[in-house]
């Protein structure tokens, strides 16, 4: 009846949750505890923020069934080994992670513990093919997409499990840190009051967002979700970046809409494996998060920090459609999926920056920040990546914004919003009086050309 310590990442979770019903049905006490490691302290101020109420949620849950969150803060293994010392365990078990970071640190915490003679257990929960599963022909991994979706779109997978509804107790409990003692969302500021008007926090919430988008959303879906103004999508990213809900749970109701005649479920299916593939690829590729996935973007001219990357970060480029985006992530920590596209392509193209600028802004500022699903994203729009939009298309923001928000409803929303100067920090010196740009920053034929002709110079060279 030794404990066994139950590690708990971007898991938060009762429901298909294997590492935690496994530790469970072995009817030995269970300890949960998070981790304030050396990963979690790189985080930006959105994700660190929203995994902070995310927190506060779960220990909600492990409540109901007879548990409790433990809460240190300091180095992955160290907190452990202390843990350990404190409580008897002599069992770890967490669910796996996959981009860089979080691998060392996972890699360095099992030998570790083993070589103390802990068993350390992982187990697969945060996507629906772990990476090495899925191979091409030739014992591979997949570069491109469309291959890698017709691999994974008929394998069998086994249903999510049942929620976990009791855990046996330790006799004591460890000491455990104060979440508010932790001011996770201190690098917010006043932005956090704004924000938490358009969160979705929790494992019950993001179910019920399942059921209402299957339900009411899955019949437009395919059109629904490149429409600007409308809320088409099942915005479960949020949920899904943090483990409020499984992407398995998720995969089998999009399963079941299809099997029901619902033919647009299989575009929603296809978003859940191209976030494998991001991840399939970050593990594949670790270089994806930081450098360019193509070598012979190293040489391309791209610009860094300057005034321009300024004025794009604060939505006043000139160009409504990029501005109104860039206004809706400072007021929700997130933004619509078209609006990225067009946002980055800008960024990377008409103003000619290095899509960094733009991977570590979003990383900074989204609350569905994923850093794979981030780091391919940008490397896709800014055409570095794997599978890729080429350099050479270029997202015409004009024509982007007459196509996807023809009457205006997503311009005028962002754009007018007073929310936005009230998120936003006092140091930008930003009033709701201030004249809107009356030319962009850089013209849109301006910087098409720009761009055009140093990925023809780079060629030619």
């Amino acid at each position: 009846m030794t404990p066994i310590l139950y590690w708990m990442r971007r898991d938060l979770r009762l429901t298909d949750n294997p590492a935690l019903t496994q530790a469970a049905e072995t009817g030995r006490p269970v300890i949960p505890v998070f981790i304030h490691d050396e990963v979690v302290a790189d985080w930006g101020a959105a994700p660190s923020w929203r995994i902070g109420l995310g927190l506060e949620a779960m220990a909600g849950r492990l409540e109901e069934i007879g548990a409790r969150l433990i809460l240190r803060r300091g180095r992955a293994l160290d907190v452990l080994r202390d843990l350990i010392e404190e409580t008897g365990a002599d069992t770890v078990c967490w669910n796996r992670l996959y981009v860089a970071d979080e691998r060392a640190r996972d890699t360095e915490v099992k030998a570790a513990l083993e070589a103390d003679g802990i068993e350390a257990l992982s187990h697969q929960a945060h996507v629906l093919f772990e990476p090495w599963t899925v191979e091409t022909k030739t014992g591979g991994y997949y570069k491109v997409y469309t291959p890698y979706w017709k691999n994974v779109r008929d394998r069998a997978l086994a249903p999510p499990l049942a929620p976990v509804e009791t855990v046996t107790a330790p006799e004591t409990w460890p000491a455990s840190d104060d979440l508010s003692d932790w001011d996770m969302g201190a690098a917010m500021n006043r932005g956090a009051a704004i924000v938490a008007n358009h969160v979705h926090v929790g494992e019950l919430v993001a179910r019920d967002r399942l059921v209402t988008f299957v339900e009411e959303k899955m019949d437009r879906y395919v059109a629904g979700r490149d429409d600007l103004a409308v809320d088409g999508t099942s915005g479960l990213s949020e949920n899904l970046t943090y483990g409020e809900i499984s992407a398995r749970e998720c995969w089998f109701a999009g399963q079941k809409a299809l099997h029901d005649g619902e033919g647009q479920a299989e575009t929603f299916l296809q978003e859940l494996a191209w976030r494998d593939f991001a991840h399939h690829l970050a593990y594949h590729t670790p270089q994806l998060t930081k450098s360019n996935w193509r070598p012979e973007f190293d040489a391309f001219p791209w610009e860094w920090e300057t005034e321009k990357v300024e004025a794009w970060r604060r939505g006043v480029t000139g160009v409504e459609v990029v501005d109104a985006a860039m206004r809706e992530l400072f007021v929700t920590g997130r933004m619509h999926n078209r609006a990225r596209m067009i946002a980055g392509s800008y960024l990377t193209k008409h103003l000619m920056t290095h899509w960094r600028l733009g991977c570590d802004w979003f990383a900074d500022t989204l609350i569905d920040w994923d850093p794979a699903s981030n780091a391919l994203g940008w490397q896709w729009v800014a055409g570095s990546g794997p599978d890729a939009s080429p350099f050479f298309r270029i997202f015409n923001p004009e024509t982007q914004a007459q196509k996807f928000d023809r009457r205006r409803r997503y311009r005028d929303r962002w754009l007018k919003t007073e929310d936005f100067h009230a998120a936003i920090p006092r140091s930008w010196n930003m009033s709701p009086d201030d004249p809107y740009p009356d030319t962009p920053i850089v013209g849109l034929g301006e910087g098409r050309e720009r761009a055009l002709e140093a990925y023809r110079s780079r060629d030619a060279a």
